[in-house]
């Protein structure tokens, strides 16, 4: 091993290094660790290429613990990684540590208390596959890929929020790491303001090593993708938009302009092409779940696949392929118009095709709505997101990728709800991570921030800045 740098200078010398490796039950890695390290910094948006000084592949609270006390001690900025996307590459740091939670994995499930103890370094498959023998789920992300940690510490929607909610209105306890080393177990009793504000606040207060989560009987799922070719794009969009309003909670889905996949059931001309898609997820069987979307199994569409699949499978079916570049953003909407939809169809076709990337159109409503009011989660509220959600591969196409992100949020603003889903965009300023929460709620999270936090040693993130409250 080798010791490695920040701003140019030393980090610390090879002792150090080798005396966090000792006292840790996992291991440490750094830059000459040769492939090893390659591995071990490589995150999902290839855009982001960062160097950390060491990497801790911590494998208990305790490692946690050491590597916090060790970061400090070396004035070392601090990266978390829980083991998923981290989009805008807040998982991964330049002449820093990172603190890996990956081997902390385990997933546990007690089918009486209807719970799952999930370690902060799972996956989204490894939580579903644990749970799907029991007939047991949770709302978890859309794709197997995402991590669980930092979903639910955002707020967690995804295919079942509408009818069990978001996955943080399911959470019932954190044990977490704070910026002093100290262990904690946090729930309504204990440490209820801290409790509070990891239903939404991030990563912000310490490194969350372990969540409870309340499980929900699944026993059946069905999943209706049906095709279109682009330019029925407008009818369909305003045919989903009025079914949905209608539909019961147990309707869950997306719409979404893409590439058409090269499966069996697309048609070759339809094959790398932009296309209309929609998903109908339901909670159900297949037979209720074609007389409940009739409206729109009757509009013609070119493609179709319908299958009952267990859940675990469904979240694997848009999966989003990892090594490509990626940049997403998202408007949170409190109505969809006519114009409006106009407007979100004729963007698609600025969306690179053929690529992995997304344009999306995804409904709220249900449990989502209805949920907790007190959380600071003021996007909750709005009825539709438009989700641009791009990976590519050719650093040419960046800058174009780019914008027709920008311009998919400007041409839906004018229904904007104002507030945005945190785990759904990028570094876009301190005023999305403000309106992420709400101004009041910012206020009450920056004075948990102060108590917990307060020299914001986890500031690697949609970042609160800590401040005590005011008199």
């Amino acid at each position: 091993m080798a010791p490695g740098g920040i701003n140019g200078t030393a980090l610390t010398n090879l002792a150090d290094l080798t005396d966090l490796g000792e006292r840790l039950v996992g291991e440490v890695i750094t830059p000459g660790d040769g492939a090893g390290y390659d591995e071990a910094r490589g995150i999902f948006n290839a855009m982001i290429d960062r160097r950390p000084a060491a990497i801790a592949r911590c494998e208990n609270e305790e490692d946690v613990a050491r590597a916090i006390r060790f970061a400090r001690d070396h004035d070392l900025p601090i990266a978390v990684r829980g083991g998923g996307h981290s989009v805008a590459g807040m998982s991964i740091v330049d002449g820093g540590l990172v603190i890996d939670l990956r081997g902390m994995n385990a997933v546990t499930v007690d089918p009486g208390a209807r719970t799952a103890r999930v370690g902060g370094g799972a996956i989204m498959s490894e939580l579903d596959r644990g749970t799907q023998a029991y007939g047991l789920a949770t709302t978890g992300g859309r794709v197997s890929t995402t991590g669980v940690g930092g979903f639910v510490l955002g707020g967690g929607a995804g295919w079942l929020d509408r009818a069990f909610g978001l996955a943080c209105d399911n959470l019932l306890a954190v044990d977490l790491v704070t910026a002093q080393g100290e262990r904690l177990h946090i729930d309504e009793e204990e440490h209820p303001e801290l409790f509070w504000a990891l239903h939404g606040g991030g990563g912000n207060f310490g490194v969350a090593t372990a969540f409870t989560l309340r499980l929900h009987p699944l026993t059946a799922m069905t999943a209706m993708l049906l095709l279109w070719r682009p330019e029925a794009g407008p009818t369909v969009v305003r045919a989903y938009r009025d079914f949905l309003e209608s539909a019961p909670d147990r309707i869950g889905g997306g719409l979404l302009y893409c590439t058409g996949p090269p499966e069996e059931f697309v048609p070759e001309d339809m094959v790398g092409a932009l296309v209309c898609a929609v998903l109908i997820t339901y909670i159900g069987h297949e037979e209720q779940a074609r007389g409940l979307a009739a409206p729109l199994l009757h509009l013609g569409h070119d493609a179709e696949m319908i299958t009952e699949l267990p859940y675990p499978d469904l979240q694997r079916l848009l999966d989003d392929p990892p090594g490509y570049r990626n940049y997403w953003s998202a408007e949170y909407l409190d109505s969809f118009p006519d114009q409006a939809v106009d407007r979100f169809c004729r963007r698609a076709s600025d969306m690179i095709v053929p690529s992995p990337s997304q344009h999306v159109l995804f409904p709220q409503g249900g449990a989502v709505t209805e949920g907790p009011s007190e959380f600071p989660l003021p996007w909750r509220a709005s009825s539709w997101i438009v989700h641009p959600f791009g990976l590519w591969d050719d650093p040419a196409d960046d800058a174009r990728a780019r914008q027709w992100a920008h311009d998919t949020r400007a041409d839906v603003r004018p229904w904007s709800h104002g507030a945005v889903y945190l785990n759904f965009i990028g570094r876009e300023g301190r005023d999305r991570v403000v309106a992420g929460f709400g101004a009041e709620n910012y206020r009450r999270l920056a004075a948990v921030k102060a108590q917990y936090d307060p020299d914001n040693v986890f500031r690697l993130n949609h970042n609160i800045e800590p401040r005590p409250p005011g008199p």
